[in-house]
């Protein structure tokens, strides 16, 4: 105690041969080297080579990191494991570095050091990062993309359709693109066995003019024959009539409802339900000479908005059209059940009806491997199947 007393009593007194100058430029000086090492050390445990010095890593997440577009590329941009897990900010970047501590204890006590504990642990760890990503906007994935930068002109017809109203709603890209660097944990893997035989079925299908089909996938619609000028987006599984064929494009009618407020750019089934038809461009959607009103407006007593039932004649490519829509159904449904019972058991599809469950699918299908594609069929499967549409239902 009496040495502590002492040192204290040392470093209360001012100084007798040192200036304040003297001192101020030392702590300077110190300060300037304290932050540089520190500045440094960030820097350097911000490496992929310091990320992968752990065989934990090494040995799994950057293996597969090397077989994705993300590690090699026809432009050669390749983001290491701190782009991604890293943000760019020094804030965000030391919070972090904060968190990502807790993998030290991991290492410690080998947590994850064998290839069996790693792959069983998987789900857990992934969780973990898609929690962060989808919190803060999937910060890092915008340091390299962002949606005001994007060509729509050059995505694909695919890509474009989830893409664009990504962007409208400035969604997390994490929402998405799970699987885009590393595989997903194999308690989300499903089998997708018969899809490939209904678009098979779609294509060689020859559609008569006057008959009913349903689309078997979302597709591109067009205000000319020649399919050149964009007017919208058809959802998977949407009731139409054909109305004529020339060459490899057909002409569809589209009986829909939407409500009256806004643009009126989305297109719904039936009264009152939003079950997604189409999503028409801006420009189409107040373009009376294409979409026509049928009779008056019906208010939804639910809601309070005024809906009205139009219709819209516009054209598309041949080949996804099949004349009923159990079989589509009956793919919609094994997928439901397979893919979303990886935490629980899934809810009966009558359980809720046709407004709730895009809601509630929202929460689930994080947890599964579907594409955007696949996603839209399910939730519209589940809508058409709700309890708004099943007697004495829940």
């Amino acid at each position: 105690m009496n040495l502590i007393r002492k040192l204290w009593h040392i470093l209360k007194r001012p100084p007798v041969h040192l200036s304040l100058g003297a001192v101020t430029l030392v702590s300077f000086l110190a300060g300037i080297i304290f932050w540089g090492g520190f500045n440094t050390a960030l820097e350097v445990t911000n490496t992929e080579q310091f990320c992968i010095s752990c065989h934990e890593m090494e040995n799994n997440v950057y293996q597969e990191l090397q077989g994705t577009v993300h590690w090699s590329n026809r432009s050669g941009v390749r983001a290491t494991c701190p782009d991604c897990h890293v943000p760019h900010d020094w804030t965000d970047k030391i919070a972090r570095k904060m968190q990502a501590s807790k993998e030290v204890w991991g290492k410690v006590f080998g947590t994850i050091d064998t290839r069996e504990k790693f792959l069983e642990k998987r789900l857990e760890l992934a969780q973990h990062e898609w929690a962060r990503l989808s919190a803060n906007g999937s910060l890092e994935c915008r340091n390299c993309h962002d949606y005001n930068s994007m060509n729509w002109d050059k995505m694909s017809d695919n890509a474009r359709r989830f893409m664009l109203p990504a962007a409208e709603r400035n969604q997390s890209c994490i929402d998405c693109h799970k699987g885009i660097a590393h595989h997903l944990p194999e308690q989300m893997t499903f089998k997708d066995p018969a899809l490939d035989q209904l678009e098979q079925r779609a294509q060689s299908l020859n559609a008569g003019a006057g008959e009913d089909y349903y689309t078997v996938k979302a597709i591109t619609l067009y205000l000319d024959q020649s399919l050149t000028q964009r007017a919208g987006e058809l959802e998977a599984a949407t009731p139409v009539q054909v109305l004529e064929t020339r060459g490899d494009s057909v002409k569809l009618s589209i009986p829909s409802w939407r409500k009256t407020r806004g643009f009126g750019r989305v297109l719904y089934e039936d009264f009152g339900m939003n079950i997604t038809n189409l999503v028409l461009e801006k420009e189409v959607s107040q373009d009376a000479s294409l979409v026509s009103v049928i009779g008056e407006a019906k208010v939804d007593e639910m809601t309070g908005l005024p809906w009205e039932q139009v219709d819209i004649a516009l054209w598309a490519e041949k080949g996804a059209l099949l004349p009923e829509a159990d079989d589509v159904w009956n793919y919609a449904r094994e997928t439901y059940r397979t893919a979303c019972s990886v935490c629980h058991s899934q809810p009966a599809e009558a359980h809720f009806d046709a407004n709730t469950w895009p809601g509630m699918f929202a929460g689930m299908v994080g947890f599964t491997n579907m594409d955007a594609a696949t996603q839209a069929l399910v939730l519209k499967y589940l809508q058409k199947h709700s309890s708004d549409f099943v007697d004495g239902a829940h």
